[in-house]
């Protein structure tokens, strides 16, 4: 029997009680925890041990979980979630803006946060979606989309995209000109069948945007997103 390598998570909180009990409850699904009290440990536990997934919470002393996510994103595609008590829209927003992946808010119930971080992981070791995947180059004007290679260029420069944002473009690209919900994107690129915070799917819209092009995706009032073919 071939075993199989445990997902090793960063888990970034000051809290103490919250710290302890989100890594034995992560440790009990089956995770190996790395823990950090705040940012700067943080960020050396992530050049250190080079985990596969980093939990940040916002409000942590020395480097703040937004300015660790950003250090994170310069250096590595892992996927990241960032998690705090701050549920504004403007904090969504700016952990979302920094590189995160997703954003979960406290307090959490611990089978929600292990279903976020395994919907995640799915999506960042997928190489394509799940179903309608093509191995062809796909050409949108001057964007190229090389599905097998995983690899974007803009008028011949490449373009580099997170795994959540390459999943989002090539779910688009499988339907140009088709109008897709957020409930839509929301299950098939974050994997939320359940429903989740469609503002993670307008902030993530508008990175996509800020690389391939701000008119290449085509925002229908009251419906959703589309590409334009």
């Amino acid at each position: 029997m071939v075993a199989t390598r445990t997902t090793h998570v960063l888990f970034v909180e000051d809290d103490d009680v919250i710290r302890e009990a989100t890594t034995l409850a992560l440790e009990r699904d089956g995770f190996r925890v790395t823990a950090a009290p705040d940012g700067l440990a943080g960020l050396e536990a992530f050049r250190a041990h080079q985990p596969d997934l980093a939990l940040l919470d916002v409000m942590v002393p020395g480097l703040d979980g937004v300015s660790l996510c950003r250090r994170i994103r310069d250096e590595s595609t892992v996927p990241v979630i960032m998690v705090s008590a701050r549920a504004e829209a403007i904090d969504v927003v700016l952990g979302l803006e920094a590189g995160a992946d997703d954003y979960v808010t406290k307090p959490f119930d611990g089978a929600v946060l292990v279903a976020r971080i395994r919907a995640v992981l799915r999506r960042f070791r997928a190489t394509a979606p799940e179903e309608d995947e093509q191995d062809a180059v796909l050409a949108f004007g001057d964007i190229v989309i090389d599905p097998e290679g995983m690899e974007v260029t803009r008028a011949g420069a490449r373009v580099a995209l997170t795994p959540t944002e390459m999943r989002l473009l090539l779910e688009f690209a499988a339907a140009p000109g088709t109008v897709l919900t957020r409930d839509r994107l929301l299950a098939r690129v974050w994997d939320y069948a359940w429903g989740g915070d469609t503002r993670v799917v307008d902030v993530h819209v508008q990175r996509l945007r800020a690389k391939i092009g701000q008119d290449r995706v085509e925002t229908v009032r009251g419906f959703g997103y589309k590409l334009r073919a």
